[in-house]
Formats: structure tokens, C-alpha cells, sequence
């Protein structure tokens, strides 16, 4: 669940860059975040409240973890529905999420069923890329625990993200590579894509076929009545909020060029930049097939065949087993002793003695027997107190605002514990920033303080809404504190009848049209498919067509469920018409008639049509990606938590 984070701190950049293996290493965990997948093969909701949100194949989903995401997701979706959060959207949403990762855990799980890996020296040199990680272009290790630490999250726990999306990437490549067209596969897929189908339709609007019937007292009240979730009123409040960020600590701060200097002295050592050196190597692997007689026969073969003048890059696609650096002919990158060592010893101790350029004998390690190529050194050096001023600056100022803030916290928590009433004398008491959250419902809570289970507790309890304390305080996220007092309480209701009268009076008459507009639509079909010209239909219906077009399968100005109606069927002709009834956004139905198909000639450049088929193919290489992950999730036992979420 550290896509998210993963995703901000890499950057543009990506978790991409030159592939570098050492043998066969540790597997990662693989996290592929998708929408629903549909019904799970084994779903089991028998149990009580655990402290789990679910369970897939035995391994468990931290509830605590999927309400965390819930929680960084909801001030988006408030947003989004202008602060306002249904109970059906709200388990919707909720029910999505947990969706998602189940189908991450699930996808994991067969990753390492199918081996899939990613070396510590991929993930070392895509950490040092990330570029939330640099400072003036290079790679900085303070920077970096910064940048972690002010989003609470370590070291270890980002490497494990960063090894997830590499293991992501490699799944998706190896089943968007299944994917490829034929020249004769290229030709029909162009022109499908390219086919235009002659359309005309009128709009049977209900507005138009509504009648002058008179809507009465008892079917506004039967509505009124069946209807009645939709005028309800939750019960809300109207809060006054004061809240205490980092942010604004860290802002108010000063670092003194002598704590700079004394943290540069203690530090002093981290901003040491170690010798990297670059290497190439070809594995010869010890496995069930190969004995290690063998192997190192094979080693001092072709160790014999570089010194002869053969091209190590091509010796290493041919016979390295290490596949994700043989692709590249066995380089390894650039990397320091340190990542050697986390991986094979022995293969650092001989890499950093070597020379430049030179060409060791077969070493065995674990893996099996090395030919190892020193390809340059990059020496280590020391970077002055001038050079890494900012980042210390930035590094000591996190540092002292993070325990400025948990003081405040604490101070704040003592006062309200001490029966503190006044939220202004907490402001001017402890700088905090002053709001106002005119609606803030039950539940879905309100803008911009979202909807945290705790709040929502906290506001509608006995002490902050009939005693009118302050309440808190909440922390709404890893920088972020909030207190909050009730000035208002608006109870729970429902809109009287007589507000809503006239909005359900056309209700009604809009759904009276709707039903006698597809009446007349479908009568109309049954006439032109005996016979009958389409205009003359239109004037007994008194409703205007525009003249038959061609349209293409895209076409912006036609409504999709038009569009899906008339490229759905076989292609028809002016003898031959198709003709149907279809319902559009708005209540309104189409007439629709296909009289005709045409494709446009295709170009004669070969490359420009495999170019177009590919961009096409892409859209199926996701679609099967779908359905990969989906199969998976199918085959997976899966039992949900249904009290996972708090509410």
C-alpha cells in the first residue's frame, strides 16, 4: 500500500533505468493496484470484527493499512462530490478498495509462483534515481532520509515499494510481449478501425410527449414517499477548527550556522561518496542440471574464448544464466561495495581488487562460477561543508520542527484534558490556524477536514455537541493536528413535502414522457421495418432529423450509446436498414437508422500501418493484462472482512 507514496517520490522519472543482476536473489513482493475485478472465486463474510480487512490465500490484509489508504483517500472524493458522500458511494468506494488489494495480494502471491525477481542492485541504483533524492543533480542519502522520515516511512519499507513496481514492470512486459499482429491481422484491424457507418436519428425528447395531463395530490404523495432516501437531510453540524501542521512549525523555525556545523562534524562521514565501479559478468549457474565440475569447465571456457579475443557482451547473451543483466551483456552498473556485499561477498572482495579493464578467473559463489569484467572505477570523494549546507539545513530544521510539534501536541492535549473551553485561546496560545465547516455531516463529514472515523466520533459526542467543549485532538494526517468546537447542531430530517413538490411534479411528468416517448419510438421501428419512409415517420412523430451522415467509430458529436447502437451489428445498406430504438443520457430515445458502411482506403506505407495497428494493440495488451490479473484473482481464495472498514 506504498504505491501512492512510491509514485510522489519517484517522480517523472519513474522506478526505471538499466537492469543489474547478481544471480538468482531474495523475491520481492509484487503490488498491482486495479479497480474490481468481479466475483471472487471463494469469498467468505462468516466471521467476526478481526483485525484484519481480508485474507487471500491465507495471508492477511492489515485492516489498519486499508483504512489508512480510505482516510487519504476521502479528501479527494469530497472534493470531488462537492463535499458530500452518500452511504451507497461510501461503500462503494470503500468496497473498490479493498477490491484492489486484494487483487495486489493476489497478484504478489502468483509472482512468486512464477519466480519473477528483482536484484538488491536494481533496486539500490533506482533508489539513488529517485529524484525527490537529489540535490543539485547528485544523489543525496540526507535528502532522502529527509524526505522519508518527514512521510514517516523508513528506508526498508520504500526499497520494498520500489522492488514492487520493478516486479510490476517486469509482469506487464512479459504479457504485453504475447501480444503481436500478423501484416494480414495489421489489414483487418485498420479497417475496423477505420470503418464509417452512415447514420440518421431523431430525439424523441420527454419533455415533448409529457401530454397536459395534470399530475395529482396522490401520485406526488406515492412518490414523496417512495423516494424518500433522496430528500432525507442528514443530521450535520457547523464547527469552528483550529489546526497545527508541520509545515507551519518548520516555517517559523531557525537553524544557526553553528548547530549547521556541529550536525556537518557529527555527519561528517555520510557525506563521503564511496568508490563505485562498474563490472560485467557471466554466470555460469550450479543447478540440478549443471554439476559444478561441469560449470566450472564451462567458466574457463569461456573465460579462454575472452582471452582469445572473443566480445564479452556477446559471450555473456549467450551463455550468462544471470538473464536480466546477460540482456545488456552482462553489465552490471555502476555500484559501490556495499551492494556487492549484500549479495555476495566473495564477489566484492574480488571486484575491488581488480584493475581496470582487467578480466578475473571464474569465481564461485552461491550462484554458481563468475567471469567478472572490471569496466572503470569512479573514485570516492568528500563533499565540503559549503556543498551540503542546504541539505543539512533542510534535514536539521524536519528534525527540530518534528519535536516542536509533538511538544505542542502534547501541551495542547494536557490543556484539554484541564477542561479548556476556548478554541481562540488555544490559537493565540499555540499559533494555530483558525477555519470554519459550515455542514459537517455524520458520516461523510465535510471540507477541508474530510472524514476520519475518529473526528466524526469526536464531533458528535455527547461532550462537543450538547457541552460544546473542544474537542481533540485528531490527527488527520502524519503532519497534522486538528481541535474542533460545535457552534451549530442541525438534526437529521427530511425535506418537508411542500418544499419538493415541484421538483417531484416534473419528475413525474419527465418519467410519464420518457415511458411515451419509447412507446412511440418502438411503434415507429415496427413501421420502417415494414416498410415505411423514415421522414414520413418523422412527421407523424413531429419531431427534425439531420440528414444521414457518415460517422466513425469515435465520432465526439454522436451520443456513445448511438455510437455503440450502430457500429453493433452487421453492416447494413439503404435496401437493408437497420433500424432501432435507443435510450440516451436524459431520458430521451433515439430513432436510429443505419443505411450504410464505407472504409477509407488505407495508406501504402507498411510502416505507418503496423504504427497505428500497434497503438491499437495497446489498448488489448491492458485488456489482457485485465484479464491475467483476473484469473489469478479467480483461482485465489478470498475471505473478506465485511467490519473492515471503520465507521
Amino acid at each position: 500500500m506504498l504505491q501512492d507514496l512510491g509514485d510522489k517520490l519517484k517522480g517523472s522519472a519513474g522506478s526505471g533505468g538499466k537492469s543489474r543482476w547478481i544471480g538468482y536473489l531474495i523475491l520481492g513482493a509484487l503490488i498491482l493496484v486495479f479497480v474490481a475485478w468481479g466475483p471472487y472465486a471463494a469469498v467468505d463474510l462468516s466471521f467476526a470484527q478481526g483485525d484484519y480487512a481480508a485474507k487471500v490465500g491465507g495471508e492477511k490484509i492489515s485492516a489498519t493499512e486499508i483504512n489508512e489508504r480510505w482516510q487519504q483517500r476521502l479528501p479527494q472524493l469530497l472534493q470531488a462530490t462537492g463535499g458530500q458522500l452518500s452511504e451507497a458511494q461510501r461503500v462503494q468506494l470503500q468496497d473498490e478498495l479493498l477490491d484492489s488489494a486484494v487483487t495486489a495480494l493476489a497478484a504478489t502471491q502468483h509472482a512468486r509462483k512464477l519466480g519473477l525477481r528483482v536484484s538488491d542492485a536494481q533496486v539500490e541504483q533506482s533508489f539513488r534515481e529517485t529524484p525527490a533524492f537529489q540535490v543539485d543533480g547528485k544523489f543525496s542519502a540526507t535528502a532522502a532520509r529527509s524526505m522519508l522520515a518527514s512521510s514517516g516511512l523508513s528506508v526498508e519499507a520504500y526499497e520494498a515499494d520500489i522492488r514492487n513496481s520493478l516486479l510490476t514492470e517486469q509482469l506487464q512486459a512479459t504479457i504485453a510481449a504475447t501480444d503481436f499482429l500478423t501484416p494480414g491481422e495489421t489489414r483487418r484491424l485498420l479497417a475496423l478501425m477505420d470503418e464509417e457507418r452512415e447514420v440518421r436519428f431523431a430525439l424523441l425528447q420527454p419533455e415533448a410527449f409529457a401530454g397536459n395531463a395534470p399530475v395529482d395530490a396522490a401520485a406526488i404523495e406515492a412518490y414523496y414517499k417512495a423516494n424518500a432516501a433522496q430528500f432525507a437531510v442528514p443530521e450535520s453540524v457547523k464547527l469552528d477548527y483550529a489546526e497545527l501542521s508541520l509545515p507551519d512549525v518548520a516555517a517559523n523555525l531557525t537553524v544557526s550556522e553553528a548547530q549547521l556545523r556541529e550536525r556537518y562534524e557529527k555527519d561528517k562521514s555520510l557525506y563521503v561518496q564511496a568508490e563505485t565501479r562498474r563490472a560485467r559478468h557471466i554466470l555460469i549457474a550450479v543447478d540440478d542440471t549443471t554439476d559444478d565440475a561441469k560449470a566450472a569447465a564451462q567458466a574457463k571456457d569461456v573465460l579462454a574464448r575472452i582471452k582469445s579475443g572473443g566480445d564479452f557482451a556477446a559471450l555473456a547473451k549467450e551463455f550468462s544464466k544471470d538473464t536480466a543483466s546477460a540482456e545488456q551483456g552482462g553489465d552490471l552498473g555502476w555500484s559501490g561495495r556495499d551492494v556487492y556485499e549484500g549479495v555476495a561477498k566473495e564477489f566484492a572482495d574480488r571486484l575491488f581488487a581488480m584493475k581496470e579493464g582487467e578480466v578475473g578467473e571464474p569465481l564461485k559463489t552461491q550462484f554458481g562460477y563468475h567471469v567478472i569484467k572490471l569496466e572503470g572505477i569512479r573514485a570516492g570523494a568528500g563533499r565540503s561543508f559549503d556543498e551540503v549546507r542546504a541539505e543539512i539545513a533542510a534535514t536539521l530544521r524536519s528534525e527540530l520542527a518534528g519535536q516542536e510539534f509533538t511538544t505542542r501536541e502534547d501541551q495542547l492535549q494536557e490543556k484539554l484534558e484541564q477542561g479548556a473551553s476556548s478554541l481562540d485561546t488555544l490559537v493565540k496560545e499555540f499559533g494555530l490556524t483558525r477555519g470554519t465547516v459550515d455542514r459537517f455531516e455524520r458520516g461523510a463529514g465535510g471540507l477541508p477536514l474530510g472524514s476520519d472515523a475518529e473526528l466524526n466520533r469526536l464531533v458528535f459526542s455527547d461532550a462537543a455537541l450538547n457541552q460544546r467543549r473542544v474537542a481533540g485532538p485528531v490527527q488527520l494526517g502524519e503532519d497534522r493536528i486538528t481541535l474542533v468546537q460545535v457552534v451549530s447542531h442541525t438534526p437529521a430530517s427530511t425535506k418537508p413535502l411542500a418544499e419538493v413538490r415541484d421538483s417531484i411534479t416534473a419528475a413525474i411528468r419527465r418519467e410519464r414522457g420518457a415511458a411515451a416517448a419509447q412507446v412511440a419510438a418502438d411503434a415507429a421501428v415496427t413501421k420502417l421495418k415494414a416498410g415505411a419512409k423514415f421522414d414520413a415517420v418523422l412527421a407523424e412523430l413531429k419531431v427534425k432529423a439531420d440528414p444521414a451522415r457518415y460517422v466513425a467509430r469515435s465520432a465526439p458529436d454522436l451520443p456513445v450509446q448511438l455510437r455503440d447502437a450502430a457500429f453493433a451489428g452487421l453492416r447494413a445498406t439503404a435496401d437493408k436498414p437497420h433500424v432501432e430504438a435507443v435510450k440516451v443520457d436524459g431520458g430521451a430515445v433515439a430513432l436510429l437508422a443505419v443505411t450504410g458502411s464505407r472504409v477509407q482506403s488505407l495508406t501504402d506505407d507498411p510502416q505507418l500501418q503496423q504504427l497505428r495497428a500497434q497503438r491499437e494493440l495497446q489498448r488489448y495488451s491492458v485488456r489482457d493484462l485485465d484479464a491475467y490479473v483476473g484469473d489469478i484473482v479467480s483461482a485465489t481464495k478470498v475471505r473478506k472482512n465485511p467490519q473492515a472498514f471503520l465507521q
